[in-house]
């Protein structure tokens, strides 16, 4: 059987002085912020999921942000080196979580930076997002991990957001979806559908044709309703306002078969 786990992580106290690249900075509510964790985590179990929680890491503002922390491809976790040299502390923790899974645990190392929200899998192909927190050495030690395993290994270039998935994530028949605004080659992908808003642009395949998405795209939840999918929207305003979305606050791990 193949797994259906999800490594989470819980808010640090310190939250609101997370990174912020892209967008203007905004006050986080952080209390808030922990009440809408806990609804993106309870969304996660109640269609399926297990979640296993990463020791906290209060000291680190971003840790909630536990995707890009690790990229799992399989049975194996390749720990990322952030490119912002004040998430570097982050990895430890998730590191012991993957190794207590049972992951084959491999690292990327200087120089090379990667962060796992700049890795998107459809299938067997790994796109990688090379763009301010990922560089060309990342992206080689990516490629030199994944290849062996069956990946075919994409780079993409990322100008316009933080990652790679904060412009394009996929569905479950594998189209990539994103706003196209924000998406700096869109013809790189066989299937790309455009979609109205920025938040719609992300998307955690539950299973079943469920989407997890943010309450911040109704249009786009219409969209994908009217294809036949199901999205199931969880607010996360608080993360929104630093660059957050669905996919990071969780990494899934489908292909442990323990």
């Amino acid at each position: 059987m193949p797994s259906q786990k999800a490594l989470i992580r819980r808010p640090s106290p310190l939250l609101a002085e997370g990174l912020v690249t892209h967008i203007e900075r905004e006050k986080v509510d952080v209390d808030l912020a922990v009440e809408q964790w806990e609804g993106y985590a309870e969304a996660l179990r109640t269609h399926g999921w297990e979640t296993v929680e990463v020791d906290a890491a209060d000291d680190c503002p971003d840790s909630v942000f536990v995707e890009d922390a690790v990229v799992v491809f399989r049975n194996v976790a390749l720990i990322s080196r952030p490119g912002a040299e004040s998430r570097r502390a982050e990895t430890a923790g998730v590191e012991e979580a993957v190794a207590r899974l049972g992951c084959s645990v491999n690292w990327i190392w200087e120089p090379g930076t990667l962060d796992g929200g700049d890795v998107l899998k459809v299938g067997d192909t790994v796109y990688v997002g090379r763009g301010g927190r990922t560089n060309a050495a990342g992206v080689q030690q990516l490629r030199a991990a994944l290849e062996p395993l069956g990946a075919r290994v994409v780079a993409v270039p990322v100008t316009k957001v933080l990652h790679l998935k904060s412009a394009v994530t996929a569905l479950p028949d594998g189209t990539v979806i994103g706003h196209e605004p924000l998406v700096d080659t869109p013809s790189l992908f066989p299937r790309f559908l455009p979609v109205p808003e920025e938040s719609g642009a992300h998307v955690v395949l539950l299973g079943g044709g469920k989407l997890l998405m943010a309450a911040s795209a109704p249009q786009t939840a219409e969209l994908l309703t009217g294809l036949g999918h199901e999205p199931v929207l969880v607010d996360i305003s608080e993360f929104e306002k630093l660059e957050g979305c669905v996919t990071c606050l969780s990494v899934r791990l489908r292909e442990l078969y323990l």
